[in-house]
């Protein structure tokens, strides 16, 4: 029986702060726990594909109820996912009962729980002794120096590249657990070998367990947020040690298998009106993650075309832009791995 957009939008809208599972390339199937309100972060980084933080803050709070985020994931844990993810569409460690939500979800299910985060509070020891509480900590660092922190992850003032150091190696001497490093790469800032060896030297610093590449796959905040091609990234992984693996997954690649009903949903909606990433999250009752998710699906399927209008990313239904120009004051979204060079920045 064929589901309606208005019981997709029904279904999802019980749940505002647990979604999917969904497949993920580092954690299999993922149950995803939205901590803060969309894109509530410390960083405001060009390369996000969830676009540009709407609020940028240090400050610890309970964004969201705790009880509300319980009640949930006990309706969902039965689902029996790989991982229960603290991410979604924000910076997790912000909110300041995570280590008592990890405790209880510890306490419902033994499915390991795992904090996706940027790494940008770990300098606060009682953000490290939180975090260290679940399985799994899948920090960041995208940088190899202060000025290229500065233009790519745009901090709140409160956050120094010498910070974020500490905290990434302080939470290695700290936490037994999973240490699983991301290093996002990015075409003509921090994917040269200049400045690849000097982030596989930082690594070295941290310890971790994996370090894990990627890059600018999905539409960024910033069109000149550029994708690294995957033969570079192949050469680039033997700089680190531990050498990294290559978890970017560029078009052309087994699209990710996002939800078939929400898949839908979404053609159905942009068939109608070409709408942003937050138009359709909202307008169905759907994570924003999941979302870029299914839209990643629905574009590499050729279903979807993504279009620039000023700052936003809009997404439209392919057969609705057969053989119609742009409007003005509209660019096309080129793919992204088509670009293999962009204006190289300032060393």
């Amino acid at each position: 029986m064929r589901t309606s957009l208005r019981e997709i939008s029904a279904v999802s809208k019980n749940f505002k702060h647990v979604f999917g599972p969904v497949p993920s390339r580092r954690l299999g199937q993922s149950l995803g726990v939205d901590l803060v309100p969309f894109k509530t972060c410390s960083y405001d980084c060009i390369y996000c594909q969830l676009g540009r933080t709407t609020c940028k803050t240090v400050e610890r709070k309970e964004w969201v109820p705790m009880d509300a985020v319980l009640d949930e994931l006990k309706q969902k844990v039965s689902s029996r996912p790989d991982y229960i993810t603290l991410s979604g569409s924000g910076e997790p460690t912000l909110h300041s009962r995570l280590g008592e939500i990890i405790e209880h979800i510890q306490a419902m299910s033994d499915v390991p729980v795992a904090v996706l985060t940027n790494g940008s509070l770990l300098w606060q020891k009682e953000v490290r002794e939180e975090v260290a509480l679940a399985d799994v900590v899948l920090p960041s660092l995208d940088a190899p120096d202060p000025e290229r922190f500065e233009f790519i992850n745009r901090p709140h003032p409160d956050i120094t590249f010498e910070r974020l150091l500490d905290g990434l190696a302080a939470l290695r001497r700290e936490f037994s657990g999973k240490y699983w490093l991301e290093v996002m790469l990015l075409g003509g800032y921090t994917s040269v070998p200049v400045q690849v060896r000097e982030l596989a030297g930082w690594v070295r610093r941290i310890r971790p367990d994996k370090v894990q590449l990627n890059t600018a796959v999905r539409p960024p905040a910033e069109e000149y947020a550029m994708a690294v091609p995957p033969e570079r990234l192949a050469e680039l992984a033997r700089m680190f040690e531990p050498r990294a693996e290559v978890v970017a997954e560029h078009r052309g690649q087994r699209a990710a298998g996002e939800s078939k009903a929400s898949a839908e949903a979404i053609l159905a909606l942009v068939r109608r009106r070409p709408c942003t990433v937050e138009d359709i999250a909202h307008g169905l009752g759907l994570n924003p993650s999941e979302t870029v998710k299914s839209l990643g699906g629905l574009e590499k399927r050729g279903k979807v075309i993504g279009e620039r209008h000023g700052l936003e990313q809009f997404y439209r239904a392919a057969a609705s832009t057969r053989g119609a120009p742009s409007s003005p004051g509209q660019t096309r979204s080129k793919p992204i791995l088509r670009i293999v060079a962009a204006k190289a920045a300032k060393p």
